[in-house]
Parts: C-alpha cells; sequence; structure tokens
C-alpha cells in the first residue's frame, strides 16, 4: 500500500513538472498512429496566441507501455486503422489515467471499431459516456452550444464526443464523425475555409485547456 502511495505520488510530481507539454501516442496494431504530423504543431501554436498556454512547440512521441508517459500532462492518439494495446500498455495507461494523466482520441475516421474494443482494456470496469452539450470542455475558453463541432463530412454522421470518469474527473475524451485533426493541419492539405479550421484549432484548445486545469 505504501508503495503504491509512493508511486502516485511521483507519478503526479512529474505531471506537474511537465504541465504544458503534449505529446502523440504511438500505438500498435498498424494502425497510422503517425497520420496528420502539422496538426499538433499547429494546435500548440494556436493555444499558445490565443489561450495563454506555454506549451513546448515540439511534442513529444511515446508509447503506451513506456514509463514516460508519466512526463505528459496531455497525450493525444489519431489514426484511421487498427489499433491494439498489449496488457502491460493498457494497465500502464489506466495508471497514466487515475493518477492525472489525460487522453485525447481523436478518429480520423477507420478508428473506432478498433479502438472500442482496446479502450475496454484498459477500463473494463467503465463505460464510454457521450458528453452532452453542456459539458464544460465544449465552453472551456471558446463557446460550442451544440457540442462538438463537425470538421469534415465523411458519412453523414453527427459529430460526437464519449468520456470516461474517474471522481467526475474527466480522464479520456474520444472524439468522432469530426475529425478535428485534419482541421488543425497546415491550411493547404486540405484547403479547409479559415472559418471551418478555426473551429477545429478552437474546440482543440478548449480540450487543453480542460485537460490542464482539471
Amino acid at each position: 500500500m505504501i508503495r503504491k502511495i509512493i508511486f502516485i505520488f511521483l507519478t503526479l510530481f512529474a505531471i506537474q513538472l511537465s504541465a504544458q507539454e503534449i505529446a502523440l501516442l504511438k500505438y500498435q496494431g498498424g494502425g497510422d498512429w503517425y497520420a496528420n504530423p502539422t496538426s499538433l504543431p499547429n494546435l500548440i501554436k494556436f493555444s499558445n496566441e490565443n489561450i495563454n498556454t506555454a506549451i513546448n512547440p515540439k511534442p513529444g512521441t511515446v508509447t503506451p507501455g513506456s514509463s514516460d508517459i508519466f512526463q505528459y500532462p496531455f497525450i493525444h492518439m489519431t489514426g484511421h486503422g487498427n489499433v491494439y494495446f498489449s496488457d502491460e500498455e493498457s494497465l500502464n495507461l489506466r495508471n497514466y489515467l487515475l493518477s492525472g494523466g489525460f487522453l485525447h482520441i481523436d478518429d480520423n475516421y477507420g478508428m473506432q471499431k478498433y479502438f472500442l474494443k482496446e479502450v475496454k482494456k484498459i477500463f473494463p470496469d467503465r463505460d464510454l459516456q457521450e458528453l452532452p452539450a453542456s459539458h464544460p470542455v465544449f465552453n472551456t475558453v471558446f463557446s460550442f452550444p451544440n457540442g462538438l463541432p463537425k470538421i469534415h463530412e465523411h458519412e453523414g454522421l453527427p459529430p460526437q464526443a464519449f468520456g470516461i470518469f474517474d471522481n467526475n474527473r474527466l480522464v479520456l475524451i474520444f472524439t468522432v464523425e469530426s475529425d478535428l485533426g485534419d482541421g488543425w493541419e497546415d491550411p493547404a492539405v486540405h484547403n479547409d475555409p479559415p472559418e471551418v479550421r478555426l473551429k477545429a484549432l478552437q474546440m482543440g484548445a478548449n480540450i487543453l485547456k480542460y485537460a490542464f486545469e482539471n
């Protein structure tokens, strides 16, 4: 019991020391974890310029089973394809999230069916809950009264955000049918209208701000 308390204290201390660092999750399974290479740097730049964050402009890269994840209070995950977490990786992610970390998974279209299976390894005792438009994450800095914005159209389905909570703290958010990460990319990549790209960046900044403050 004492060793567990010491472990939690040290991980919380590590997260506090790196309060302005974020990382991309490099997972197994063959999915393109590296999709949207310009998205996180652009989101960081936007947040630092608009919501008074001081995030390292170069995001890190971490694997689910590494102790390095405890150096980052915010981890981002994206892709189009298969995702696989080993039992050891799942336990490590669970410890990270319950120790104060935050995970944002942005389905870049095609990941959902794989991630839904793997998230049950991390939290077999909890279910993803759809976040209502009234949840604070949609109004942390920028207001989204209708909830998650739609950035790219694929299947004609509404955008949705799902979460997992620990003692009322949102520790994981899964955004689907929105494509936030594509909206964060360099303007020339998808040729999104400026107002659409701005919505994506503002929603991403909301998620960052919420994760850092809760």
